[in-house]
């Protein structure tokens, strides 16, 4: 649907997963930072309204849109510490930036090439990439979908976010091949074979 016919801060809370056992990367671009920076906020305002703890949200910034893919990848390996809250993997990434179309093409190659790359990102990891990128006409158009009349982009990435790793848990997506390996070693053969002997062919 189109932004014009859909506010993009509009949703109904109580459909809204809780977040509070969730962790999130964000990766803002520094170009047109009156939009990015509105969308940064509005999108960590909305993460800690469902329930995510502030040490738990991990925010970089790179210098333009063109960087985010790149970005998102590194935040999506990165682990984080807070000193009294422990250690913080991302269940999400958010890549939030603003490319204006110009007197060029340039715009074109940029947003085609950003979205292509999170979707590769979505592809090849288990963990959700979020596209919180506007891609207006005019600075007007970004204004208004940046906490105009059009809503906060940055809301609406915070909601697809907590979302998606919502779906995620509830498949079982999510594997840390860490616990897999203490798990397997306090269990006896006979726990995971049913049997206590083994018989290897010789070759």
């Amino acid at each position: 649907m189109a932004t014009s016919l859909n506010n993009l801060s509009e949703y109904d809370p109580n459909q809204i997963p809780d977040s509070t056992e969730m962790a999130f990367g964000i990766v803002v671009a520094e170009w047109n930072p009156e939009i990015t920076n509105s969308l940064l906020k509005a999108c960590c305002e909305t993460l800690t309204k469902h329930g995510t703890d502030p040490a738990a949200i991990k925010v970089v910034r790179v210098p333009g849109t063109f960087e985010l893919p790149k970005a998102c990848e590194w935040m999506a390996d990165a682990e984080w510490e807070d000193p009294e809250k422990g250690f913080f993997t991302p269940n999400a990434v958010i890549a939030i930036g603003c490319v204006i179309t110009g007197e060029t093409k340039h715009d074109e190659y940029i947003s085609h090439a950003v979205s292509e790359g999170i979707m590769n990102l979505n592809l090849a990891y288990d963990i959700p990439f979020i596209f919180g990128v506007l891609t207006p006409r005019n600075q007007e158009q970004a204004l208004d979908r940046a906490g105009g009349k059009h809503g906060n982009k940055g809301v609406e990435a915070a909601i697809a976010a907590i979302k998606m790793v919502a779906l995620a848990k509830s498949m079982n997506v999510f594997f840390n091949p860490n616990e897999f390996d203490e798990w397997l070693g306090e269990q006896s053969t006979e726990e995971l074979t049913g049997s206590t002997d083994f018989e290897f062919d010789e070759d």
